[in-house]
């Protein structure tokens, strides 16, 4: 018994068999390509739902969602889905380049480096698609 296999790779090598098996197209399934699928919420939208449409005196979606950005900054940057999806939003929400930069930035002093640069790919991801759109319109 010389080779003795890590069980959560048995697993996942299984569930990966039974996906293609049930769908070939599976094979080349990228988490990504499913994130553009998802719609970037209108501005007025995002302020009715959790902007100032909840509290008129409270935070406005922008700030709730640099707020956001720097929460998951703060968890290390973890899912590239929603860190990218909160870009985009906040964009959206009237966010500038700028200040989503800095948003990110501010967060190294409290999640470290690492997670302020993985954050910032992320975030350099999404303007770079908004700047490719930028162009060609």
């Amino acid at each position: 018994m010389s080779d003795i296999s890590n069980p959560f790779e048995l697993w996942m090598k299984q569930a990966q068999e039974m996906a293609k098996s049930m769908n070939p197209a599976l094979e080349s399934f990228s988490p990504k390509g499913f994130e553009q699928l998802w719609p970037t919420m209108p501005k007025e939208f995002m302020e009715m739902s959790f902007g100032k449409g909840l509290n008129k005196d409270g935070l406005d979606a922008k700030t709730r969602l640099l707020i956001t950005l720097a929460g998951l900054t703060m968890l290390g940057a973890q899912s590239d889905t929603q860190m990218r999806l909160t870009v985009r939003h906040a964009l959206e929400a009237g966010a500038t380049k700028d200040e989503i930069a800095e948003t990110i930035a501010m967060m190294s002093v409290f999640a470290g480096i690492p997670s302020m640069n993985r954050a910032m790919e992320f975030a350099r991801e999404v303007l770079d698609e908004e700047q490719d759109k930028d162009e060609t319109s």
